[in-house]
């Protein structure tokens, strides 16, 4: 009886092990740094809230975490609502039956399995200012150039209208990439059924208000679950930031997301403390907003029949 009690546990002990030393372990010894200074070489000293009042300090006075929390902030409210529309749209579009529709339901996908380390240096090709096919392109139509990646602007914020600075290089490059989203939204739209839109074609409904009443509270669920994985995933972005910033956040730190700033801490100014503390802030944050988006989805999301 005792052997076999034993040998589910020691069958499940590699991942046991794996799950304290890789997870459980650094998860409660970040928590234990985020109230000390710790720099990696020393042993950690408590300093109780010091971290947290820094961070909170830098934030209202628009230091180097006010900047990427806004920075960050500025990217996710731009990609993620740009991805969702992008990949609702292209999803309806490639329902439509028309000649050659494996072949473009392929090239919409294709740049979502690119490596964000060949996207990012394809894209810093493009944007670049001087020779990029994109600014050679706008001048061509009579649109004043762009610095793109090199620049300190924000497109949607007077005075820079129009005028694409870093940020809005990053949404571009998150747009571009939204092919996952696309598949998804594509697959659900074939789980619709079709008699809800005959039933809707017999009342009179037009294809909008078929789209409006008919697809879009059927692609609720789906377009929620993106909208979860999407804002966690536009603040956790870094590797397409650190390989078009250099690993710096410039110009001027315009390019500084959250994700980048706490490896700079951490591994560059050696202040683990600090990057511990800012962590643990960002999973609040998160969970924060997690939890607000699945209050809210009881107004929106329908499920069979059901507004929750």
């Amino acid at each position: 009886m005792f052997r076999r009690a034993t040998l589910g546990p020691l069958f499940i002990s590699p991942w046991l092990v794996g799950f304290v030393l890789l997870v459980a372990f650094p998860f409660a010894a970040s928590l234990y740094w985020s109230f000390c200074h710790y720099d990696l070489l020393s042993p950690p000293r408590f300093v109780g809230l010091e971290n947290y009042r820094r961070i909170a300090q830098e934030a209202v006075t628009g230091g180097r975490f006010g900047q990427a929390l806004w920075n960050t902030g500025y990217f996710a409210l731009l990609s993620v609502p740009l991805s969702i529309f992008l990949g609702v749209t292209l999803a309806v579009m490639l329902t439509w039956k028309i000649r050659g529709q494996a072949m473009y339901r392929s090239l919409f996908f294709l740049p979502s399995v690119v490596p964000v380390v060949a996207a990012s240096v394809l894209w810093m090709w493009l944007l670049d200012p001087r020779d990029g096919i994109v600014n050679e392109s706008l001048g061509w139509l009579g649109i004043s150039q762009s610095l793109w990646f090199k620049g300190a602007t924000e497109a949607v914020v007077p005075p820079g209208w129009f005028d694409f600075g870093s940020k809005d290089a990053l949404v571009l490059m998150a747009v571009w990439a939204s092919g996952n989203m696309m598949v998804i939204y594509l697959a659900a739209i074939g789980d619709i059924p079709t008699q809800l839109y005959e039933a809707a074609e017999l009342d009179g409904a037009g294809p909008l208000r078929r789209f409006l009443h008919v697809t879009l509270p059927m692609l609720s669920p789906v377009i929620f679950f993106n909208l979860v994985m999407g804002v966690i995933q536009s603040v956790q972005a870094f590797t397409q930031v650190y390989l078009v910033s250099e690993g710096t956040g410039e110009p001027a730190g315009w390019s500084l997301m959250l994700s980048l700033h706490l490896f700079l801490a951490a591994f560059q100014d050696l202040d683990m403390g600090y990057a511990s503390a800012m962590a643990w802030l960002l999973f609040v944050v998160l969970l924060g907003a997690t939890i607000f988006l699945f209050r809210t989805a009881r107004h929106w999301v329908h499920y069979q029949g059901i507004m929750r």
